[in-house]
Formats: C-alpha cells, sequence, structure tokens
C-alpha cells in the first residue's frame, strides 16, 4: 500500500518561510514551535506538495502531509500552511473538478484520503470545482465493492479484505463530506466501517488491532478461523487511531453511533500506550514484540499514537491522564527521530517506507516480512503524523483548563443561510464550522485549545436551552438587509440571558457598523450590562489604506497581551454605564474617546462587549493581513471567556 516521490525548483524559503511565521498569527511565541519548524522545511523543500521525481502529487502519502500542514495552519493561523496545501491540491483538480492521477477503476481507498484536503479548499473559498472534485470521489465510494457483511474492500485487487489503513483512508473524508454537504444518510454506514474494524480486529485480550482482515478467510496469510493477519503492525494501528478522532470532529452528537465511536477510541488508545516503550515513550514496528530481536522503534505509529491521545484528551473523549502518555511519545520523537539537516530544515528519521499483505511479489504479514520493509528519511506518512502531533502538543498547556466547559454560537440572531455547492441551504455567518472568510472557526479552534466544547443555538435562548452552556456568543445580529426574515432579541429572551449570566454564565456580545447590524433590540440585551452600542460607522477603512481600521490594545488590560495594534474595520463604539468598564479605548479616530472593548460583572458572571465581529476568519485565518495578531487576540478572548466561566 505506500510510496514515495516532485520537483524542487526554488531557491531555499527558509528565512522567509520563518518571516511568514514571525507575522501570520502566531505572534507570542519566542521561537517555532517543532511543528512550525517542520511546516517551514516542507514549504521550503517540497514547494507546492511536489517531491522530487514525482510527476503527480495526487495519493494519500501526499494527503496524509497536507492533513499535517491542516492541523499546523488550524493551531498556529500561519497563512503560509493554507497556501501550501491549496497549491498541492490545484495541481490535482481542473476547472471543471477533474482530478489529475486517479483511476476510479481501481477501486482502492488509497485514492480517496487526499479528498480532505480538496474539502477543505472548497470550504474556506467555496469555489465549485473543489466541491464537483470531492463529488467525484464520494460517488466512488459509492461503488466500491464491500464485504459480505459490509465493509468496504481495500483494493480492487484484494477482494473481501478490511485493512485498518482503510480506516483513515476514507472516513474521516466521507465524515467531512456528509458535514459539508449534509449527506445525513451516510453517519451510520460510517460507524459501521470503523465498528466492524473494532469488532473483528482487534483481539478481546490485549486490545491490539491486527492489520488485515480477510472475511472470507481465503487469503494464505489470513488465519482460517479468524481471517485475520498474524502481527499487530504499528501504523496500521495509528491509521485507525487517527481515523477515530478525525471523524470524531464531524460526526454529529446526538447520533447514538457516537458514543461506540469513543469507545473504540477508548479502547485503542489503552492497549497502544500497554505497548509503549517505557524507556522512550515510542511504539514499536510490531507493537506486541518490543523485546523481540529485529524490532525497532518507528517514526509514523509513534506520531500517529501519539496525536490520537493529544487530541482525544483536549476534545474531551479520553481522560487528562492520557496526556501524558502522549507528551512522553512526543519527547521520544523529538529524541529519537528528528535531527536538523544540512539546509537548516529538519530532518525526520525511522519511518518504514511500506507495509501490506498479499500482492505481488507476496507479502505474507509475518514478524519477518514487516522487518525487512526499508525505513527512511523524510517520508509523507511519517512527517504528516508528526505536523498533527506537533500541532496537539502546541495547544496541550491549556487543554485542560476548559474541560467540561460549552460555548455556544447564537444561530437565532444572526440567522443568515446559503446553499453549498450541492444545494441544502445551512446556517453560515460567524459560525464554528464555517471555514470562509465569514466564518468563525478559528475562534472556535482557540476556544478549543483550552479544551472547550462546541455547541450552536439554533433557537431564541431560554433558561433551558442556555441550562449547559458556560458561554454564549451573539455576534452581529442581522437586520433586515442581511436577513429578509431578522430574529430580534425580545424581552423573553432578554430576560433568559440575563438570569444566565446573574448565575455566573460568560457572555459574548460582538456588534458592527450602522450598515451591517440591528441596534435597537440588541441594545435592549447589551444596556442590561451597561454597554450601549452606537449606531455609528467608525474606523471606515477604505481600501488599501488599512490605517483606520488599526486599534491600539493597551499593555495591562488583564485580557490581551503586552501592547499591541489589533484591526477593527467599520465598526460602532460603546457608552458605558453601570458596572461596565471600558478596556480599549481607541484616542485616534474622531479626536478620541472611542470605547472599542468594554467588559461587566454582573452577578457571578461577565459580559463582554466589542464593536465588531473583529476576528471571524478573513482577520484570523492569517491569509489576510496576519500582522494584526487576529488569531491571537481569539486566543485571548477564549482565554478570558474561560476564566470567567466559573
Amino acid at each position: 500500500m505506500e510510496s514515495g516521490g516532485g520537483d524542487v525548483g526554488r531557491a531555499s524559503l527558509a528565512a522567509g518561510v520563518m518571516l511568514m511565521l514571525a507575522v501570520s498569527g502566531v505572534g507570542r511565541a519566542a521561537e517555532l514551535s517543532p511543528g512550525q519548524k517542520m511546516a517551514a522545511t516542507v514549504i521550503q523543500q517540497w514547494p507546492d506538495g511536489v517531491l522530487p521525481g514525482m510527476k503527480t502529487v495526487w495519493g494519500y502519502e501526499e494527503g496524509t502531509l497536507l492533513d499535517g500542514m491542516a492541523a499546523e495552519w488550524h493551531a498556529t493561523a500561519n497563512g503560509a500552511d493554507f497556501a501550501y496545501i491549496k497549491a498541492a491540491v490545484d495541481k490535482c483538480v481542473g476547472p471543471d473538478g477533474a482530478i489529475a492521477g486517479i483511476k476510479p477503476e481501481t477501486q482502492t481507498l488509497d485514492d480517496i484520503e487526499m479528498g480532505r484536503a480538496v474539502l477543505l479548499v472548497y470550504r474556506v473559498t467555496h469555489e465549485e470545482k473543489y466541491a464537483k472534485a470531492a463529488k467525484l470521489l464520494h460517488d466512488q465510494l459509492a461503488v466500491q465493492p464491500r464485504t459480505a457483511s459490509g465493509g468496504y474492500w481495500h483494493k480492487k485487487i484484494y477482494p473481501n479484505q478490511m485493512w485498518l489503513d482503510g480506516a483513515y483512508m476514507a472516513e474521516p473524508f466521507r465524515a467531512m463530506y456528509a458535514a459539508t454537504f449534509q449527506e445525513n444518510a451516510d453517519w451510520d454506514d460510517i460507524a459501521k466501517q470503523l465498528l466492524l474494524m473494532d469488532q473483528h480486529m482487534r483481539d478481546p485480550v490485549t486490545g491490539l488491532m491486527k492489520h488485515g482482515w480477510d472475511e472470507s478467510k481465503q487469503m494464505p496469510w489470513a488465519d482460517k478461523k479468524t481471517g485475520l493477519s498474524p502481527e499487530y503492525w504499528g501504523r496500521a494501528m495509528g491509521w485507525y487511531a487517527m481515523a477515530l478522532v478525525d471523524v470524531l470532529d464531524w460526526f454529529p452528537k446526538e447520533n447514538p453511533k457516537r458514543a461506540a465511536l469513543v469507545d473504540a477510541l477508548k479502547r485503542t488508545v489503552a492497549a497502544a500506550i500497554k505497548v509503549q516503550d517505557p524507556a522512550t515513550g515510542l511504539w514499536w514496528e510490531v507493537l506486541d514484540k518490543g523485546k523481540v530481536a529485529g524490532n525497532y522503534l518507528e517514526a509514523s505509529a509513534s506520531g500517529m499514537f501519539t496525536y490520537a491521545l493529544a487530541k482525544g484528551v483536549r476534545m474531551g473523549y479520553l481522560p487528562q491522564a492520557d496526556e501524558a502518555n502522549a507528551k512522553r511519545g512526543w519527547d521520544g520523537m523529538l529524541k529519537k527521530f528528528v535531527v536538523t539537516g544540512a539546509d537548516g530544515g529538519m530532518v525526520l528519521h525511522g519511518t518504514v517506507k511500506v507495509g501490506g499483505l498479499g500482492g505481488t511479489p507476496y507479502r505474507p504479514g509475518d514478524y519477518a516480512y514487516y522487518l525487512k520493509e526499508a525505513v527512511v528519511d523524510g517520508d509523507r506518512k511519517g512527517i504528516g503524523p508528526f505536523l498533527m502531533a506537533g500541532a496537539e502538543m502546541e495547544q496541550a498547556s491549556t487543554e485542560a483548563v476548559g474541560q467540561g466547559k460549552t460555548a455556544l454560537m447564537d444561530g437565532w440572531f444572526n440567522s443568515q443561510v446559503r446553499k453549498n455547492a450541492f444545494g441544502p441551504e445551512r446556517l453560515f455567518h460567524y459560525k464554528w464550522d464555517e471555514d470562509a472568510n465569514e466564518g468563525d472557526s478559528f475562534f472556535g479552534y482557540a476556544l478549543e485549545r483550552y479544551g472547550v466544547q462546541l455547541g450552536e443555538l439554533p433557537a431564541a435562548p431560554t433558561a433551558a436551552n442556555l441550562k449547559n452552556a458556560q458561554i454564549y456568543v451573539i455576534v452581529s445580529p442581522d437586520n433586515p438587509t442581511k436577513n429578509p426574515t431578522p430574529h430580534y432579541v425580545d424581552k423573553a429572551s432578554g430576560d433568559a440571558i440575563e438570569a444566565w449570566v446573574k448565575a455566573g454564565g460568560v457572555l459574548l456580545l460582538m456588534s458592527n457598523d450602522r450598515d451591517n447590524t440591528e441596534f435597537d433590540h440588541f441594545n435592549t440585551l447589551s444596556d442590561r450590562f451597561g454597554m450601549h452600542f452606537n449606531p455609528v460607522l467608525s474606523h471606515h477603512v477604505v481600501e488599501p489604506d488599512h490605517g483606520p481600521g488599526e486599534v491600539a490594545i493597551p499593555p495591562g488590560t488583564g485580557i490581551f497581551g503586552d501592547g499591541w495594534t489589533a484591526y477593527m474595520k467599520d465598526t460602532s463604539t460603546i457608552t458605558v454605564s453601570k458596572t461596565a468598564k471600558a478596556v480599549v479605548t481607541d484616542r485616534s479616530q474622531n479626536g478620541g474617546g472611542d470605547v472599542m472593548i468594554a467588559v461587566a460583572h454582573v452577578g457571578k458572571g461577565a459580559v463582554m462587549g466589542v464593536v465588531d465581529p473583529w476576528f471571524y476568519n478573513e482577520y484570523a485565518d492569517g491569509r489576510k493581513m496576519g500582522q494584526y495578531r487576529g488569531f491571537e487576540a481569539a486566543e485571548d478572548v477564549a482565554g478570558w471567556l474561560v476564566k470567567e466561566a466559573k
């Protein structure tokens, strides 16, 4: 199942990449993290995703690398990471959505994996060609051969066989596709594929999972009673662990199969921890034979388990105690596998190049087979998981702070909808799950850094539907020019929100300028907390002059880091009263004195008011004007919200 292969035709980009990182939303760090350094190395050495000697970039190895770049982008808001992903995808996806480099007639799950990168680019840009390309892959899965019990064949040439590798090749893409295009009929079958593996490929004693399962029991490598291959290959089980944590990103919370997937993840990581090398924190090529001659510690499996453990803890699927095992794995990777290359970039040693079953020449899947495959440097199957694990470790220091807390995004007062490429409407403006400019997904990532769970409230707030939330965010309520049927704040909503705040809830109110939000009804809510949003057009920007949008964030706010310059384009202003206090007052506009951010403590709770949506994706994801540190602002606000949420 595995291989390698693009064109280095650029001068060294290391210095330029380091400069981009320094100004693109990762502003606080005194030095780059290992994950950031590796991402910079990837961009330097393999421009646009192309490796020396490659004719096409489409494939699961490239897709895994791009998954790692996406994880780094989401953790650091470095726009160069997304530019890299898009450039790689654009080498494969034509104007009509056709994909260069795949042969659908081979019916291999390996061809599906890079669809995740295609979907990401679609979700950010909303260009139809990417949706069409993703649909081609989704349609291919509709005719993928299946075993008697309904599991996907790994490839057409491997009849009746499920491989653990296939869990990662297909199911995270399917989950992302189902969430993006509301293919709700897919959820049960996504769970079925993963749970078939859990049921049939896991040893009931050790909890470890065999690489392959031939349901027909016809393959020479298959046990005649179970159909299972002989050994517990590290990377195979690593693929499965990563598939589970990534599918859960998208899997509906209300679907009853979700709990079974979380349980499968718990079983998987518990078994992995038992065979984690006590001396190094790493994992072996053959997982349960660490003391057998010839076995070795392997980089890709170690990265995969480290990632699955760390993300599982951060997202609340696994106990906080498991984070120590993830950290041991990460520290071990840095000591054992990572060195600095001659060009100053990072080199990852220790990735086994390939692992498979059957085929020509025949691979028996026994211990001797796994040990004879080549171990290489700079392999994308190792670098992708290294980047993913690195992105998680960049968030590990804060992930316990908000565990058990939920942040709701309003979907009622701002309830604008639009159709996706294939028809169904969905809420899109300032929403956690919207990756385009208008979305707030990067604010969501900032909250998830603290272990906070995200939710949406597409109904009027009441005591009942606010009860289990600790944080509630309302952004730029609709006026009739934005939504012909707006939902206005009324007394009942205001009463429910005020009571919730007084009981300990933390409320974030983000307004907008006079033309882009509703003020009269919104102020009936904000006035309760001493914050009146003034319906003006302040800080008006006429491109390309960004100066009027610059706002000085002073030191000593107790919310934000040391003094720096933020960017708030076309805003309202705030008049404070009662117990509300100005946190940021901009004296550069209109002769001075515009309150831009205010806070109030009311009862046991707290409220923050901001005159602008401020760090929605366009100004937080690092693709535009990263020098204004929008993602850093989102992190700071998220930190304040979590701290105040008692």
